[in-house]
């Protein structure tokens, strides 16, 4: 059977393999998490010589041990007397999963932890397995605890059996996830016309795959707003693979950005809501591919509706001239709206789409001066105050703006509120077009326009919780001027 026709038979022989083990792996009490990093290779290592070779683990280890005694009424200090597994997954920080026996010391809770002995005696021990998950954010100094969850250990001890019945529950159990699984990933394939080269391949997508599942789950766990996250057509990338693909990491770097003259305030306050899609000042959603150009997007989107407010024609404007023609940014690397504005300016303005059309690549420089369809006098840099950034919107047009896009890989719709470890707002990488604002059963959000093609969040678009600067929102906001 060649790969081609081996791929779907052969990643459920994968599945059911994988499926037969982690039961295997139940029964004999190895509580390991096999999809993310390990940190040891057996159950059971020595606390302190674990702890001594990954200072990180450490460190949560002592979070955990203080949030837990924290909230416990015992009248004794607990400390971790075995770690059974330990895992981290980098995710804008480090997530430990740290399971682990914690048992009574000697010290009452006035005492420091360190310093204390565990009971000699077994019975006052009252040893409890915990599992703790634990985000650290080094660059913050903070940490999170995301999960505790505890049972006393002789709860959580394996029964011995040797009956055929007690063995094929948790294999029917696993075997089951696992078909489930491959059947979203085969849905997933069909959906977004998903080809890859070998059999190697396809597993290695299957496992990043399940891996963004538990991500968008957790994602979904800690969302503050309405949003639902889950499978889109970036699910088989890892972070790292996305944010390079797709993503605009000279965003972040502040020493790169061009002083830009400041916006006038807007002449009144911000209406309750506004969205220039209503009023024919945005032209349909377009597809960067993959290319990191979402700050060509943004511009051009920019200056359709400027061009649209003082002419009343909207047009498609071309993002592929900037990729080829702009000689400040670095085109599928990334790029600042700042220096796209000057470009712009220099070139003497924009070509339509059907002129210099989107090719995702660049290309040697193919301007032609008299297709010019839309020029810019100048560019003005906005307030950082979000209610000053609606009253502008409303006012003047679609704003180009940044935010940090960790949250969106899995975005599918709702208003996106996500916890701030999950969105650093000084970490911004993405360049959007900020097109209105408003509520949705009461949550204030900005109605954003995305680059990555209508099959992607809401036709296109993006919901961000408005109100708290969150993923940076109100870092870059720019606009271009037409007189």
């Amino acid at each position: 059977m060649d790969a081609k026709h081996c791929l779907i038979p052969c990643l459920l022989v994968v599945l059911v393999v994988s499926a037969a083990s982690a039961a295997s792996a139940q029964r004999l009490g190895e509580k390991e998490d096999l999809q993310d990093r390990p940190l040891l290779s057996l159950p059971g290592s020595p606390v302190q010589q674990l702890l001594d070779s990954d200072p990180g683990l450490r460190r949560a280890v002592v979070f955990a041990e203080e949030r837990y005694n924290r909230g416990t009424n015992a009248m004794h200090l607990r400390k971790v007397s075995k770690i059974i597994s330990a895992s981290k997954q980098l995710v804008k920080g480090i997530r430990y999963t740290i399971t682990a026996e914690l048992s009574n010391t000697q010290c009452k809770k006035s005492a420091m932890l360190s310093t204390c002995d565990f009971y000699p005696e077994l019975h006052k021990l009252k040893t409890e397995v915990c599992v703790f998950e634990v985000w650290d954010i080094p660059w913050q100094g903070s940490s999170t605890l995301l999960k505790q969850k505890c049972q006393p250990v002789a709860e959580s001890s394996t029964k011995e059996t040797n009956t055929v019945d007690d063995l094929e529950a948790p294999t029917s159990h696993a075997l089951q996830e696992g078909v489930e699984l491959l059947g979203m990933f085969k849905e997933f394939m069909v959906k977004y016309n998903k080809v890859y080269r070998h059999q190697e391949e396809a597993d290695l997508r299957l496992q990043i795959f399940h891996q963004n599942l538990k991500t968008a789950e957790k994602l979904q766990s800690l969302d503050q707003g309405s949003a639902e996250y889950g499978v889109t057509k970036f699910s088989d990338l890892t972070e790292e693979e996305f944010r390079s693909t797709y993503l605009n990491p000279l965003l972040s770097q502040w020493t790169l950005h061009r002083p830009m003259k400041p916006a006038a305030p807007a002449r009144g306050p911000a209406p309750d809501s506004w969205d220039w899609r209503d009023h024919g000042a945005v032209s349909s959603v377009k597809n960067q591919g993959m290319c990191g150009s979402c700050w060509a997007f943004s511009v051009t989107g920019n200056i359709e509706g400027q061009w649209f407010l003082k002419n009343g024609t909207l047009l498609s404007l071309s993002e592929q001239e900037l990729v080829d023609c702009d000689k400040l940014d670095k085109a599928c690397r990334g790029g600042l709206p700042a220096n796209a504005y000057a470009s712009i300016e220099t070139l003497g303005g924009l070509e339509t789409e059907t002129d210099y059309s989107y090719t995702g690549h660049k290309k040697n420089c193919d301007f032609t001066s008299n297709k010019v369809a839309a020029y810019i006098n100048s560019s003005l840099e906005l307030s950082k105050d979000e209610k000053e950034i609606a009253a502008w919107l409303a006012e003047n047009g679609p704003v180009s703006v940044a935010l940090n896009a960790f949250a969106m890989q899995f975005y599918k719709k709702g208003v996106s509120h996500p916890l701030k470890i999950f969105c650093n707002s000084w970490m911004i990488d993405h360049a959007v077009l900020l097109v209105g604002y408003g509520q949705r059963n009461g949550i204030p959000f900005w109605a954003i326009k995305n680059s990555w093609g209508e099959d992607y969040g809401e036709q296109g678009y993006y919901n961000l919780y408005r109100g708290s600067n969150l993923c940076g929102i109100n870092k870059m906001c720019s606009s271009a001027v037409v007189n």
